[in-house]
């Protein structure tokens, strides 16, 4: 029997409808917004535990064209694989939902939200998150909790929580922040950069009595510190624990019986684990020393085949190679915790040695090679014009937009050594290319109107490449000529804790990554944070605690910017394939004047100076882009002249009804283009050709002509003959 169940969050009403579609899935929930619809249903597989060391749990995200009334572009009329968009929104919920799962769960699991109706100012990936969390919370799963998310930004300084779309792109930053009623499980942080326009009065000129207004903008790139981060974070706690408590007490009469799963099945592995302590303990803090993540693996195997044939237990290598990982994970901590050194030797806050090379590819507009230990990023910057830049249109776009600035991450299996063919981006690159661009695309001087691509190929990986790839794209860009007001840097950040007993690791190796508790990477400049990922369960961890490890984040952070600073002042930039422009603006109703008739004008400009040109019909901007500043001057002063209504060699003008001997230039299916003057054509229409025909004549031909009219360039003709 279905039932509806009505909320009020943050001020916005909200409608669940429960067990009336979707109702063979194990748990389902239609949520309703204004007029934003989400179905979410989770479906399990009982029949089969799956065996392998991982959480069997698939989160997808799909939006229908018809949530807004529109047929899929292109020529396949149905919708495709998901676009960036839905593969981010399901992986922000696969990491908000994935810690609730214990690690003895193997049952196949899939979280399916789509989105059936969308409102144009709608925040689909909170709703996407809390519909799936809802329809988590009813499912037969004894360890669901009631996760919440929320999005935050600040205008004018007030803190704004889930805002709408419009109110997201006016605010300082973009913070989405997701947990349960008693701990945050993700955060994702971007600065948004924001014009600020400052009206200053000039008392010494008056106008009718009053000062003159001077307007100045001023653009901020809006860096966050790390004391403030942390009280926003705090109010958005509070939020999250709101929304939780309102939907548990919402929803808790609906939840589902709760299941007995069947664990996976573990071999009792404390006979091995005490062996390998009491014989092999050294041997195995030698193999950690090893860093490669290949070379460790390898090793590890190694070792406990070795331990294998010496009891005599092949068959068990297994169990053996699970309990050598245990032991692995306890000394790694324990070195940590107890030592405070760690697998390489280093201290907890020591970052790994850095080596950085810009400009290695000799034909790329911007390269850096950038090396931190065994993790290794090389960033390409691109630079071209508007038609370079990306075309795409979110669901509730009314218009497609363009993306100038793209950053690409791919991370082919050789950089940890696999043997594994190169595939489309994953998620997983998608998400990592997705932060860097966030910590960087503030920073770009918005004067700068180019489009601009940069790829990071990940070469070697021991720890976040992710945080590499800020640090070579942004020198990428700067080897590229690309203004960047500020440099960013990032760097990957860990904790080891137990009980109260807790350690804050700088610059994490993939070991740590995998034996630690928590792991968050911070990337910004030398004024704040511009972006910042976190997965974690701070549970009985301290937003204080958090705060530590920012301001550990922010030393190192300095660290490495001050030897990318060092790197950018060498820069030998490959001046003879980067892109030269000059640009300059023009009354815009002078564009059509730069174009011509039918384009003449601009692609004999083109053609003369061996240049393109971009114009901007609405601002007047006109871009001239070439190989040679002499030529392009050139372009622009021929520009000017032609558009100079004082200066320039004047188009002469007609008296209507004047017979004109002309040349035919051109001939088109609607007409003439005919020569009545040098560089000066008219066009005489099919209509004016005294019922003949256009293919009557020949290019070259000579005719006689009537002007009918004239307005600028733009000549009308009769045939006079």
């Amino acid at each position: 029997m279905s039932c509806e169940v009505d909320i009020k969050i943050n001020g916005k009403e909200q409608k669940l409808i429960l067990n009336k579609v979707a109702r063979q899935a194990d748990s389902s929930i239609w949520w309703q917004e204004g007029n934003t619809v989400m179905l979410a249903t989770l479906t399990y597989n009982p029949d089969e535990v799956i065996e392998e060391d991982f959480v069997p749990l698939v989160v997808q995200y799909v939006e229908r064209a018809y949530a807004v009334g529109k047929i899929p572009a292109g020529f396949v009329k149905r919708e495709q694989k998901p676009g960036d968009f839905e593969t981010l929104t399901a992986r922000i919920v696969d990491r908000s939902l994935r810690p609730l799962f214990p690690r003895e769960y193997g049952y196949d699991t899939i979280i399916t939200i789509m989105a059936l109706s969308a409102d144009e100012d709608s925040d689909l990936q909170v709703a996407a998150m809390n519909a799936a969390a809802a329809c988590m919370y009813m499912s037969s799963l004894p360890f669901a909790k009631m996760v919440h998310g929320v999005r935050v930004t600040r205008i004018d300084g007030e803190l704004i929580f889930n805002p709408t779309l419009s109110q997201l792109e006016k605010g300082d930053f973009n913070l989405f922040v997701t947990g349960t009623k008693d701990e945050l499980l993700m955060i994702e942080y971007a600065s948004q950069g924001q014009e600020e326009i400052e009206i200053i009065p000039v008392d010494d000129i008056m106008l009718d009595g009053a000062p003159i207004e001077n307007t100045i903008v001023k653009y901020k790139t809006n860096e966050i510190d790390e004391d403030e981060l942390i009280e926003i974070l705090k109010q958005a706690q509070e939020k999250i624990k709101e929304g939780a408590k309102i939907y548990e007490e919402a929803l808790q009469n609906f939840v589902k019986p709760k299941i007995e799963f069947e664990e996976r099945k573990e071999i009792d592995l404390t006979p091995y684990i005490k062996l390998i302590k009491e014989k092999y303990a050294d041997e195995l803090r030698e193999i950690i020393k090893h860093l490669s993540k290949s070379e460790r693996d390898y090793l590890l195997k190694q070792f406990a085949r070795k331990i294998a044939k010496a009891l005599g237990e092949e068959e068990n290598f297994d169990a053996i190679l699970k309990a050598v990982k245990e032991v692995k994970r306890e000394i790694v901590r324990g070195m940590i915790l107890y030592e405070g050194i760690r697998a390489d030797g280093r201290k907890l806050d020591e970052i790994r040695p850095i080596t950085i090379e810009t400009n290695v590819l000799p034909r790329a507009h911007g390269s850096c090679l950038f090396t931190r230990g065994q993790t290794q990023a090389l960033a390409v910057a691109t630079r071209g014009g508007d038609m370079d830049a990306q075309v795409y249109a979110n669901l509730t776009d009314k218009e497609e937009k363009l993306e100038k600035f793209m950053l690409h991450y791919n991370f082919p299996a050789f950089a940890v050594g696999e043997a594994v063919r190169l595939g489309p981006p994953s998620r997983r690159e998608l998400g990592h290319g997705n932060l860097a661009k966030r910590a960087i695309e503030p920073l770009i001087d918005p004067e700068f109107d180019e489009t601009v691509r940069v790829v990071s190929e990940i070469l070697e990986s021991n720890g976040s490449s992710s945080m590499a790839t800020v640090c070579a794209s942004s020198l990428a860009l700067k080897a590229a000529k690309v203004p960047l007001l500020k440099l960013a840097a990032g760097i990957a950040m860990g904790m080891v804790s137990e009980g109260e007993k807790y350690a804050i690791l700088t610059d994490i190796m993939g070991l740590e990554d995998h034996d630690g508790d928590m792991d968050f990477k911070v990337a910004g400049t030398w004024d704040g944070i511009t972006a910042m990922q976190m997965d974690i369960k701070l549970g009985g961890i301290a937003l204080e605690i958090l705060k530590e490890a920012l301001y550990q984040a922010k030393a190192a952070r300095a660290f490495i910017l001050e030897k990318m600073e060092n790197a950018a002042e060498q820069i030998k930039y490959n001046e003879d394939v980067l892109p030269k422009s000059v640009s300059f603006k023009v009354d815009p109703e002078q564009i059509i004047d730069i174009i011509g008739t039918a384009g003449k004008t601009v692609k004999d400009i083109i053609a003369k100076f061996g240049i393109t040109i971009d114009l901007d019909r609405e601002t007047g901007k006109v871009k001239i882009y070439g190989d040679n500043y002499d030529q392009m001057h050139a372009a622009k002063d021929y520009i000017l002249n032609v558009i100079c209504k004082e200066d320039k060699p004047k188009i002469p003008e007609f008296e209507p009804g004047t017979i004109l001997e002309g040349v035919v230039k051109r001939i088109v299916p609607f007409g003439l283009f005919v020569e009545i003057a040098p560089d000066v054509e008219g066009l005489l229409h099919i209509s004016k050709l005294n019922g003949k025909r256009p293919d009557d004549f020949e290019a070259g031909q000579k005719i006689k002509v009537k002007v009918l009219s004239q307005s600028g360039f733009k000549i009308e003709l009769a045939l006079a003959e």
